[in-house]
């Protein structure tokens, strides 16, 4: 079981591959996805122009800003093509018995 810090979003059946999923942690918008067997959390705003990220298209490991078009690499939330400059928080995620959990508060 994930000591406190971690946070249960859902059942790891509940994501589709490559399909973004928005969650709300602590008043924290993220955004869940299922790249091949590895689930990724990342802030689900953009930070070039505050758009929601979950509406994005997923390729590889990373997300595309459906407004303007930035990539951010889901591992790191660098972004990867302007016009976004600034990286984006990613979080640590656990997968036990199913389930996925997330931390949004500290570091791994």
């Amino acid at each position: 079981m994930p000591d406190n810090d971690y946070t249960y979003l859902c059942a790891l059946g509940a994501l589709k591959k490559g399909a973004p999923r928005r969650f709300e942690v602590g008043g924290v918008q993220l955004s869940l996805v299922l790249v091949e067997e590895q689930v990724f959390a990342i802030h689900d705003t953009c930070s070039h122009s505050a758009v929601s990220l979950s509406e994005g298209e997923v390729e590889g490991c990373t997300i595309e800003c459906w407004l303007h078009a930035s990539r951010f690499d889901l591992r790191t939330g660098e972004p990867l093509e302007p016009p976004a400059t600034r990286s984006v928080p990613v979080y640590p995620v656990r997968i036990e018995e199913g389930k996925v959990y997330v931390r949004v508060t500290g570091r791994d």
